[in-house]
């Protein structure tokens, strides 16, 4: 300790108060002088050896305890809890928590512990409001979130834009059966816009004013294609876009900003992968992504999405779900035409097959799983990985999951060889733990918000509690 400044006046103001003393006493005690202790005790000057030395020998004390982790670790979790949204508005730097942490460590429990409860209660009223079927029910949504949830309750189909975008793409047919190079031409020819490809750090950088459109050319081909087609949309279709905006009520300014940027983007699927030939092409390949993905020139992640949007009205596909997720599990994009939702906090059930996508690059997982209800599910995972085009750049990397109830397996090529009438084939999955109601469950993180919890201190199973009844 000698070698390290350590700061622990939280420590000493407790020993006193446990002895009783008063600062005078503490410091004759010590040792020491009356602002000397009352310097260390406010963290202003470093515990010196000789007062760690007399702590252990006048007091019994452990001096061991006068570590440091515990501010560290508060601070840390202070650090979390300041990354939720509701507190965007508020500027609080490292050395305000340390403060905190250090000589104020009551009250830095107190505000951890009350945005613990904060969420908890955010999470019930959220898990209540789906249930119930109501809309935002009261909670604050970040725009993210209302943007979000306006594509989950319109089942991700917005039927006139599909329409919209099918029709365009029946125009570029014509000119070049490439979607990449009819969108190229497309926008020269109707709209006298050159487009570039250039080593630029945007995927999609439109001049206005010059009339050229930068498009990063170490973006892979579906995805330069799927932002020539965004910029179509902003180009042609500004007014569909808006009206569908109006319609929605959007309850801020930049909610709507986010969601027309949604909007061409469905626009830009929707061309690429136009939905009666899509449709068409996902029944006679049985679903086979990769035979979708080299026929429409897209990526594997655009066919996996377009197949869980695939609900028009009497031309509807097989309902699937649809997720991504990042490396930390926490969910990026996720829709459901299944009775599986997915929770709208955390990340999904560590049991499912999209977390180990990861360890198998270019493969596709499959896994038969049973959900708490009763359900029987087809999931398949595959790795997605970003470059960016250099040694040194970073590579996004992500997993998608896309599945179905066993009930359309038999449309599915991934199905072949799969016990699925086997009711021991099906894996128990959940959502997310703090809902799941399974019990005894080896991977559970946390228990279940609306179950009590029992501890026998004499017995140890999996978990080390087990859960009352209802």
């Amino acid at each position: 300790m000698a070698h390290k400044k350590l700061y622990a006046g939280v420590a000493l103001r407790k020993i006193r108060q446990e002895f009783n003393l008063t600062q005078k006493s503490f410091a004759s005690r010590l040792d020491i002088s009356l602002p000397y202790l009352s310097q260390m005790e406010n963290n202003h000057r470093p515990i010196a050896t000789s007062v760690v030395l007399t702590l252990a020998r006048e007091f019994s004390f452990d001096v061991t305890k006068l570590s440091d982790g515990d501010p560290q670790r508060i601070v840390a979790d202070m650090k979390e809890a300041l990354a939720d949204p509701i507190f965007s508005n508020t500027q609080i730097n490292i050395a305000d928590m340390q403060l905190t942490a250090s000589n104020a460590p009551t009250m830095a429990w107190a505000f951890l512990e009350l945005h613990r409860t904060y969420k908890q209660a955010q999470e019930r009223l959220a898990s209540l409001d789906e249930a119930l079927g109501r809309e935002g029910g009261g909670i604050n949504l970040s725009p993210w979130e209302e943007v979000r949830d306006f594509f989950h309750y319109c089942d991700n189909y917005i039927d006139v834009i599909d329409r919209a975008a099918e029709s365009f793409s029946s125009k570029l047919i014509h000119i070049d059966p490439n979607i990449h190079i009819a969108l190229t031409s497309w926008l020269s020819s109707k709209h006298r816009i050159s487009t570039r490809f250039q080593d630029v750090e945007s995927l999609r950088d439109f001049d206005q004013s010059r009339k050229i459109l930068h498009l990063s050319q170490n973006a892979s081909l579906p995805s330069q294609s799927f932002q020539m087609a965004h910029q179509v949309a902003l180009l042609e279709h500004d007014g569909l876009l808006e009206a569908s905006l109006d319609l929605a009520h959007f309850g801020t300014p930049e909610a709507r900003a986010i969601c027309k940027i949604g909007l061409a983007n469905y626009f830009a699927g929707a061309t690429i992968l136009p939905y009666g030939a899509f449709l068409q092409a996902a029944q006679e390949s049985r679903h086979d992504l990769e035979v979708l993905a080299l026929k429409f020139g897209a990526s594997i992640e655009q066919v996996a999405h377009r197949l869980s949007t695939m609900q028009r009205s009497g031309l509807k596909g097989i309902p699937f779900f649809f997720v991504r997720v990042d490396q930390a599990g926490t969910i990026t994009k996720r829709h459901s035409a299944t009775k599986l939702q997915f929770a709208r906090y955390g990340g999904a059930c560590p049991l499912w097959n999209v977390h180990q996508a990861f360890e198998t690059p270019g493969r596709f997982l499959r896994q038969l799983a049973q959900t708490p209800d009763g359900e029987k599910y087809l999931c398949l995972a595959r790795d997605v990985s970003k470059p960016a085009g250099s040694y040194h750049a970073p590579v996004r990397r992500y997993a998608i999951g896309l599945g179905c109830e066993v009930k359309h397996a038999n449309a599915l090529v991934y199905a072949d060889d799969l016990d699925t009438k086997n009711t021991q084939t099906f894996e128990p999955i959940g959502i997310s733990c703090r809902i799941c109601e399974r019990e005894n469950c080896h991977q559970r993180s946390v228990p279940p918000l609306e179950r009590r919890l029992k501890v026998n201190h004499n017995e140890r199973g999996i978990l080390p509690y087990s859960l009352s009844e209802k």
